[in-house]
């Protein structure tokens, strides 16, 4: 029997079956992005959203949508661990506008031989309030800009609590640029400058935050893995973190993303987790006349 005769089929066959299997997995992410995209007017791209500094609300945010965030975060520093925990409800009172509440927690724990009254007391750090609108949003290019503006009411920690409640402030407007590669691949930028005022002593503090971020989306699926890179620079210092993690639909409506932070210039932080369990309620899609 020629040997010939019998391998190639065989390859033929293989061929072809890894060329269905691909053309199958185009097919499905095609699907999702459509389902996303072309569900309602207004116009929508499909980006992934980095996990730990994340947006107000998904770019190109829809009238109607809106979304509950628990996170759960531990970071080891030198003297002490440090534990925080965030509550945040998002949504968009109308089409491409996002509007979000936050309340962040930080609570703090002594390592041996650290002397309890030397760490930091705990604390509500802030109620944060922040807007987003998304001002470009261009199917064909699979590419969105937004601009928003946190601002952040500084908090006593609870020792102090209310002596006084609110000692300062915090201004924070951003820009985000956001592209899609093909199907899986997405980038996004997140940059603005932070101003921090001291109300007991007038002074402000200001430093400028440079967030990139690579994802891969998995095919047909809100599911990725990915990459930020957290980036503070002021006059004196150049502080990176640099955040892996994944996210993983757990059910239609709910989403877990897992972080890990690796410090690359920063003095007193070492590693750091974070978790971020995020519940999107069902409601009602606005159906937009064409």
């Amino acid at each position: 029997m020629n040997i010939k005769n019998i391998v190639v089929p065989i390859f033929l066959l293989a061929s072809s079956i890894y060329t269905l299997a691909q053309t199958e997995e185009v097919k499905k992410d095609s699907l999702y992005i459509q389902e996303v995209e072309d569900y309602k007017e207004p116009g929508k791209v499909l980006h992934a959203e980095p996990l730990y500094i994340d947006l107000i609300r998904d770019l190109g945010a829809r009238k109607g949508e809106r979304e509950w965030n628990l996170g759960f975060g531990l970071t080891d520093n030198l003297r002490f661990d440090s534990y925080e925990a965030l509550i945040e409800y998002e949504w968009a009172p109308m089409d491409r506008l996002g509007l979000e509440v936050e309340l962040p927690f930080t609570f703090y724990s002594p390592l041996n031989g650290v002397a309890k009254d030397s760490v930091p007391s705990n604390q509500l750090n802030s109620i944060k309030l922040a807007a987003q609108w998304s001002f470009f949003v261009n199917e064909s290019m699979a590419t969105s800009m937004a601009i928003g503006y946190i601002n952040e009411f500084e908090l006593s920690d609870f020792e102090n609590f209310g002596k006084p409640l609110i000692k300062g402030n915090v201004y924070n407007p951003f820009l985000v640029v956001a592209k899609r590669w093909g199907n899986n691949f997405h980038s996004l930028i997140y940059t603005g400058p932070m101003i921090e005022q001291n109300f007991k002593t007038s002074d402000f503090k200001a430093d400028y935050h440079i967030n990139t971020n690579f994802h891969y989306m998995i095919s047909g699926t809100r599911n990725f893995i990915g990459v930020e890179f957290n980036k503070i620079m002021d006059k004196k210092d150049f502080d990176m973190t640099i955040r892996p993690q994944m996210r993983v639909g757990i059910a239609d409506n709910l989403l877990i993303g897992i972080v890990a932070g690796v410090p690359v210039s920063r003095e007193n932080e070492r590693f750091s987790s974070f978790v971020r369990l995020i519940w999107e309620p069902t409601h009602k899609l606005v159906k937009h006349p064409r």
